[in-house]
C-alpha cells in the first residue's frame, strides 16, 4: 500500500529528505557492519509479562529470528498489505515481528498490551485485519485463547499466531514453529521478487483524538525514518550507545523515540516492560545505559527523593529524553546541577509532529522547559535531519491567517516529508485534517516567543479541547462517555480530566442517574472492567450531579464541570458525591509504565 503522492515522494527523494531504505533494509545493513554485536535485550522483570527468559540477541541471530518469522508468517497465508494486529509488550519478540512483516510487506498495528476485547474488536473491525500476534500469556491474561474467542465478531481475521507455550490447538506457537527447507525456499522467494519501497506502508497506529473512534494513523518507511533522525540527531546518538527504552513500541514515543532511533544508529536497544523502578535502575547500571526516555512524572520523583537513585550508578547516562506532559525549569536545572545530565524536551504526535529542545539548540535549561525549536518556519536552519523540507506554521482558526507575531495563539499546522499522509479507512485515506495548502491541522495551540528579541522558538499553549492525558496515555472522552452511558442506572454522563500532580490529568465520569436508581464508583468499575475496557480509561472519580450544565443551544459545559472537579464552585452544577482517591498503588509510576490489571 503506497501512502504519499508520487510527485511528493519523487521531490523527497530527489532532496534527500528521504532515503531509499525501509525497516528492512536497514536491518540488513546493520547485520553487515556488526552481526555479532549486540542489538537487543529482553526486560530484566520479563516473567511478569511473557513466559521464557530474558534473551540477548545479536544483530545476526535478530535478523535470524526474523527470517525464521517470515517464513511462518508465509506459510499461513500472509503476504504484502495484509494488514496484521501486534499485541506484544516489549520484547526481543516484539522487535523480530516488526522486521518479519516489514520483509513481507505487511502491514502492523500494533495495541498496547493493556487493551482488552472491547479495543481488540473495535480496531480489528474497522481494520479488516488478516492476522493477530500476540502472546499465549500477557501477564495473568491468556491472551491467545481470549484472541480465539473473538473469531465470531472479527470475520476478516484469519490466522492467530502467539509467542509463548500452552496456545489453543488453533493457534500457530512462534517459539516452536520449525519451517521445512522447501517452505524456507519460497518464503525468501517471495520477499526476494517482491520489490520494498519507502512510500510502502509499514505501520497503521492509533491516536484518541477527540472523537468516539480512535483514528487510524497509516505510517510508510519513508516518513518514520525521517521523523526519526530527530531522536538520533538531538541525543547525537552513535553505535557506541545503549538505548533503554520504557515506553511500549505501539506508537511515536516506542517507535520514533526509541526504536527507529536503534535502527539508524546501530546502538543497543535494552528493552523494559512493565515499568518497574528497581530494574529500571538496575538495567541502567548494569547495561550501562547512557540514554533513556521517562516521562516528567518520574523524572520529578526521583529528583526529589534522591535516596531512589542513591541505590544504583548511574554514572553511565550522558543525556535524558522526555515528553508527555510539560516540564518545568526546575526539573531540567535540577537533573544538570545535582546530576550534570541535560534532558531533552520533546513535543510530537502519530501524524508527525516533532518539535525536540535539545542542548545544542536551546542552551538555556529554562528555556529548554518552556518553548521549542520553531522547526519548519521560515528564516531559520537547524542542525537535525528530521527538519529538511519540514514546514510550520501557525493559522488563527478563525480568520485563516498566518500567524507570524509573538504572543497570538494558534493552531500548528505541518507539512513535509515527515508527516503522515492521511487518516487510514476502508475506503482510502481521508486528507480532511488537511487545509487547502497541503498543511495538517494539528489542533495544537502554540504561539511565536521571542526570547533575547529573537522569536525563533514555539510556546505551547493548549492542546485538543477536551483530550484527557493520563501518564502520557490518551484518552477520549467521547468513547468512556458512550460505555459509560450504556450502564443501566446512568441516564446522561460527561467525562473530563482533573489535574494530578503525578500522571498530569486522571479522569471524572459526571453521571445524572436514572430515577430511582443509585451508582458508585466500584459499580462503575466493575462494569467497564466486565466489558473488557482497558485499565487506564476508567474514571477514577465519579460525581453524581442533578443535571449537566449547559449552554443556551444544549451542548454541555465541560469547562464548569473541570472547573467543579478541581475544586471551584460552579454555578448550575450542583455536585453531591465523594470524589474517590485515584492514587496508583504504590506511589510509585505513571500508568502506562505500571503493568495493566488482569
Amino acid at each position: 500500500m503506497r501512502l504519499h503522492d508520487e510527485a511528493d515522494v519523487a521531490e523527497y527523494l530527489r532532496n534527500g529528505w528521504w532515503v531509499p531504505d525501509t525497516w528492512s533494509t536497514l536491518l540488513s545493513a546493520r547485520v553487515a557492519e556488526a552481526p555479532d554485536r549486540l542489538a537487543v535485550l529482553d526486560p530484566g522483570n520479563r516473567a511478569q509479562w511473557l513466559d521464557g527468559t530474558p534473551q540477548r540477541w545479536t544483530w545476526r541471530e535478530l535478523d535470524e529470528q526474523a527470517g525464521r518469522l517470515v517464513t511462518i508468517l508465509y506459510t499461513a497465508g500472509i503476504r504484502a498489505e495484509d494488514i496484521v494486529i501486534v499485541q506484544l509488550p516489549n520484547s526481543v519478540e516484539l522487535v523480530a515481528t516488526y522486521f518479519a512483516l516489514s520483509r513481507l510487506g505487511a502491514i502492523a498495528s500494533p495495541l498496547p498490551v493493556q487493551y482488552r476485547e472491547h479495543e481488540i474488536t473495535q480496531l480489528g473491525s474497522l481494520l479488516g485485519a488478516a492476522a493477530l500476534i500476540t502472546a499465549t500469556r500477557i501477564g495473568t491474561r491468556r491472551s491467545a485463547e481470549r484472541a480465539v474467542a473473538l473469531r465470531d465478531r472479527l470475520p476478516a481475521l484469519g490466522t492467530i499466531f502467539a509467542w509463548g507455550p500452552g496456545a489453543p490447538p488453533t493457534v500457530i506457537e512462534l517459539d516452536t514453529a520449525r519451517p521445512s527447507a522447501g517452505e524456507t525456499a519460497a518464503a525468501a522467494g517471495y520477499c526476494a521478487q517482491r520489490a520494498e519501497h519507502p512510500n510502502d506502508c509499514v505501520t497503521i497506529c492509533w491516536t484518541s483524538g477527540t472523537e468516539g473512534t480512535p483514528k487510524a494513523v497509516p505510517r510508510a518507511h519513508g516518513d518514520w525514518i525521517a521523523m526519526a533522525w530527530g531522536n538520533v540527531d538531538g541525543p547525537q546518538l552513535t553505535a557506541a550507545d545503549v538505548l533503554l527504552n520504557p515506553f511500549p513500541m505501539v506508537n511515536m514515543a516506542g517507535l520514533s523515540g526509541m526504536m527507529l532511533a536503534w535502527l539508524l544508529s546501530g546502538s543497543l536497544l535494552v528493552q523494559h516492560h512493565p515499568f518497574d523502578l528497581d530494574t529500571y535502575l538496575r538495567q541502567i547500571e548494569d547495561e550501562r545505559v547512557t540514554y533513556t526516555l521517562a516521562p516528567p512524572a518520574l523524572l520529578t520523583r526521583m529528583l526529589h527523593q534522591p535516596e531512589i537513585l542513591a541505590r544504583a550508578d548511574i554514572s553511565s547516562l550522558r543525556i535524558l529524553g522526555s515528553g508527555s506532559a510539560p516540564l518545568s525549569p526546575s526539573l531540567l536545572t535540577g537533573w544538570r546541577d545535582q546530576y550534570g545530565l541535560e534532558i531533552i524536551n520533546c513535543f510530537g504526535s502519530n501524524e508527525g509532529l516533532c518539535l525536540n529542545g535539545d542542548p545544542a539548540i536551546v542552551p538555556d535549561a529554562g528555556d529548554r522547559a518552556r518553548y521549542f525549536p520553531r522547526f519548519g518556519a521560515g528564516g531559520y536552519t537547524w542542525p537535525i535531519r528530521s527538519t529538511r523540507g519540514f514546514r510550520s506554521r501557525l493559522v488563527d482558526a478563525a480568520t485563516g491567517q498566518q500567524i507570524d507575531d509573538a504572543g497570538h495563539p494558534a493552531e500548528i499546522r505541518i507539512k513535509g516529508p515527515n508527516v503522515f499522509a492521511g487518516y487510514w479507512t476502508p475506503t482510502g485515506l481521508d486528507r480532511s485534517g488537511f487545509d487547502d495548502e497541503g498543511f495538517f491541522r494539528t489542533g495544537e495551540i502554540f504561539e511565536i516567543s521571542a526570547v533575547d528579541g529573537d522569536p525563533r522558538y514555539y510556546r505551547y499553549v493548549s492542546r485538543r479541547k477536551d483530550l484527557i492525558v493520563r501518564g502520557g496515555m490518551n484518552i477520549s472522552p467521547a468513547e468512556i462517555e458512550g460505555l459509560v452511558a450504556a450502564h443501566p442506572a446512568v441516564a446522561e454522563t460527561a467525562v473530563v480530566g482533573y489535574p494530578d500532580e503525578e500522571l498530569g490529568e486522571r479522569s471524572c465520569a459526571f453521571v445524572v442517574t436514572r430515577p430511582g436508581a443509585s451508582l458508585t464508583l466500584a459499580d462503575l468499575t466493575g462494569y467497564l472492567r466486565q466489558r473488557d475496557v482497558a485499565s487506564y480509561k476508567i474514571p477514577e472519580r465519579l460525581e453524581i450531579i442533578d443535571a449537566l450544565p449547559r449552554n443556551p443551544l444544549g451542548k454541555v459545559i465541560k469547562t464548569a464541570l473541570r472547573a467543579a472537579v478541581s475544586g471551584a464552585a460552579v454555578s448550575g452544577a450542583a455536585v453531591s458525591g465523594a470524589a474517590v482517591s485515584g492514587a496508583p498503588a504504590g506511589g510509585t509510576a505513571p500508568a502506562e509504565l505500571r503493568p495493566a490489571p488482569a
